[in-house]
């Protein structure tokens, strides 16, 4: 009897001694949490605006604009930004959507940019410092590209790359490396881009089209930038796939992912915006 008492009292004297070190655990979490986040922030988001074409088929870049202007982002990257549409020529879309939200529209030239619907374009208020542009095409298939930008954020230098990735897995995959090799590349000739310094952090965003999980190209990014969230963000109207995402390296980090549902957000394109707040980790 004393035996029996003596085996129960131990089990839950080791029950609750886990129970205690999972809390100290959460806690020193917690407290690393807070101090991570102390320091200035800005709103980052993705969006990918499906040409200014919404669920209902209709071509409205103000209806975009106000999306964006809903978003109150620093820093918005967007994809399937076009300048024509049906072969006629439109004004800029990332002129457009700059001049009504008070924003700076940063793009690239069509030639560097292969700008037919998958065009790139970052809308941000904060100074540019150097503008490139990454060559993500794979033989085969459509020209693809990425935005590839320092901004300076105050006391810290941002480097902020927006992409649109393929739709085959192979493609994706070859896409996620050659982006990976540009943003580590230390040979600034031949037109290489050279890496960032241990100072400046890297953000990286846009329509990565891996539905699958973490499987295929968001691997390689997960183990070189760190684990991205994955909310669902398409179809807008009824969000099931997990296609945009959102990627800080140190000294840089985010929180407080969110996908953007608003009404209008829902019409507006066939994705739905995805917004978080970019930290910097403290010295």
């Amino acid at each position: 009897m004393k035996k029996g008492l003596r085996a129960i009292a131990e089990r839950k004297g080791n029950a609750l001694q886990r129970v205690a070190r999972r809390r100290s655990r959460a806690s020193a979490a917690a407290e690393v949490g807070a101090l991570e986040e102390a320091g200035p922030s800005l709103v980052v988001a993705t969006y990918n605006v499906h040409t200014c074409v919404g669920t209902d088929r209709r071509y409205d870049p103000a209806r975009i604009a106000a999306v964006l202007r809903e978003l109150g982002a620093d820093i918005i990257s967007l994809q399937e930004v076009v300048a024509h549409r049906d072969g006629a020529n439109l004004p800029d879309q990332g002129s457009f959507l700059a001049q009504a939200t008070g924003l700076r529209a940063i793009s690239l030239p069509p030639a560097a940019e292969h700008r037919s619907r998958f065009g790139n374009a970052i809308l941000t208020g904060l100074p540019v410092l150097a503008v490139r542009h990454i060559d993500l095409s794979v033989d085969g298939y459509a020209p693809r590209g990425a935005l590839d930008v320092d901004l300076d954020a105050g006391r810290h230098r941002l480097r902020v790359v927006a992409t649109h990735f393929g739709l085959r897995s192979g493609e994706r995959r070859a896409q996620a490396q050659r982006l990976l090799g540009a943003l580590t590349s230390r040979d600034a000739g031949n037109g290489a881009i050279p890496a960032a310094d241990a100072g400046t952090a890297i953000l990286m965003m846009g329509d990565l089209n891996e539905w699958r999980g973490r499987r295929g190209g968001i691997r390689a990014l997960d183990r070189e930038l760190g684990h991205a969230p994955a909310p669902r963000t398409f179809p807008s109207w009824c969000p099931i796939l997990p296609l945009d995402r959102i990627y800080a390296a140190p000294p840089a980090l985010l929180r407080d992912f969110d996908v953007h549902r608003s009404p209008l957000a829902r019409l507006a394109s066939d994705h739905l915006p995805l917004r978080a707040r970019l930290a910097w980790r403290p010295a």
